[in-house]
């Protein structure tokens, strides 16, 4: 039967949200319902609030979550009621040509759930990034839960589900950063300190993080960062070619996702080096580079969505290199919070005061 549960929903653009009854239904074939025990508060939320990513309100928000399996429908097998998963937003179809190529991290078919959760009125609710979190339960597709190593604390592995993934994951799936590489972060918000602790993770010699605020820099460098360029005071192209010897980083990472960092990011990588594009830019900004600096220089402008992750293969590594103390995803979580305190987290968001708050329920 259909349960009813408390939920976070966006009701209009800019409007504030507000916790409200929401009726989960059982799940029908390919999908699971979930028992939610901690999700961030993620930057997307806050565009989902913002009428950003669309006006298909009102939202359900929430999408960096973890919980438990807790019913599933007919056909699923790949999880089970009593299973510890982490969610994501992007369950692979499998028979796409970019998963018949053996590439399912570019899926072209990724799904959600069929049926909708609504109010107990009947509106029909969006959930974010298909999953809607900020709730006590939650309806999604099957394939949208990955499996976990049940020892570790939901609050911090919920945060591989967007942010913590992206970063990493430009960092080791699209930047391909090796060992002894230099390393260039351009933007320290959650998803930039996820990008340096996995060049530190994969061996990098040098990693300069870039940002035009100190105390974003200071955690940068708590993450791994081995120099901090402030480009409010310093030309950060400059900077980086001094701190590697006047050639430029082999791999720069853009985690702000506008044209003029992004320029920054081109003419900081050296020759044949790397740019990964993994800030999330608005539909209106366009992008001008001189078409012969892109011939001369050689190398790679890669975007990285989802950090390129396959999260049946990622998140069961990265929860299990944390458990082994080797990746402290506990770094990013500043505060837990309940739902009913969201709308103050997107301010403490705002104003650059928190890397994750973390619902607790």
């Amino acid at each position: 039967m259909a349960q009813e549960v408390r939920g976070v929903i966006a009701g209009g653009k800019d409007q504030q949200v507000r916790v409200e009854t929401i009726v989960v239904p059982d799940p029908g074939p390919g999908e699971a319902v979930v028992q939610i025990q901690a999700c961030g508060v993620c930057h997307t939320d806050l565009h989902y609030k913002q009428g950003g990513i669309g006006d298909d309100f009102p939202f359900l928000l929430g999408h960096e979550a973890a919980g438990v399996v807790e019913a599933v429908g007919e056909g699923v097998t790949d999880v089970a009621p009593g299973d510890f998963v982490v969610l994501n937003w992007r369950a692979v179809c499998g028979r796409c040509r970019a998963c018949l190529r053996g590439r399912p991290w570019y899926c072209f078919d990724t799904h959600n759930a069929g049926q909708r959760m609504t109010l107990t009125d009947g509106t029909e609710l969006s959930p974010a990034l298909g999953i809607g979190a900020f709730a006590e339960k939650t309806l999604v597709a099957a394939g949208q839960c990955t499996k976990v190593d049940p020892a570790v604390s939901p609050r911090v592995a919920g945060l591989l589900g967007c942010g913590v993934m992206a970063g990493i994951g430009a960092a080791i799936n699209t930047g391909n950063v090796g060992r002894g590489d230099t390393v260039a972060v351009i933007g320290c918000g959650g998803v930039g300190d996820a990008a340096v602790m996995g060049s530190r993770l994969a061996g990098a010699a040098r990693i300069i993080a870039v940002d035009i605020d100190d105390r974003k820099l200071e955690t940068a460098r708590g993450m791994g960062a081995t120099h901090m360029v402030n480009s409010r005071e310093t030309d950060p192209v400059e900077a980086v070619r001094e701190l590697t010897g006047g050639f430029g980083a082999d791999v720069v990472i853009e985690a702000v996702g506008r044209p003029e960092t992004y320029a920054q990011a081109f003419y900081a990588r050296d020759l044949a080096g790397t740019v990964v594009l993994v800030g999330v830019p608005t539909p209106e900004m366009k992008l001008e580079l001189p078409l012969l600096d892109v011939f001369g220089r050689g190398g790679s402008l890669k975007s990285s969505w989802y950090g390129d992750c396959l999260p049946s293969r990622d998140f069961p590594m990265l929860i299990d290199l944390h458990l082994q103390g080797r990746l402290d995803l506990d770094a990013f979580v500043t505060e837990t919070i309940g739902l009913a305190d969201v709308e103050k987290a997107f301010a403490r968001m705002h104003q650059g005061d928190v890397l994750r708050s973390v619902v607790v329920l």
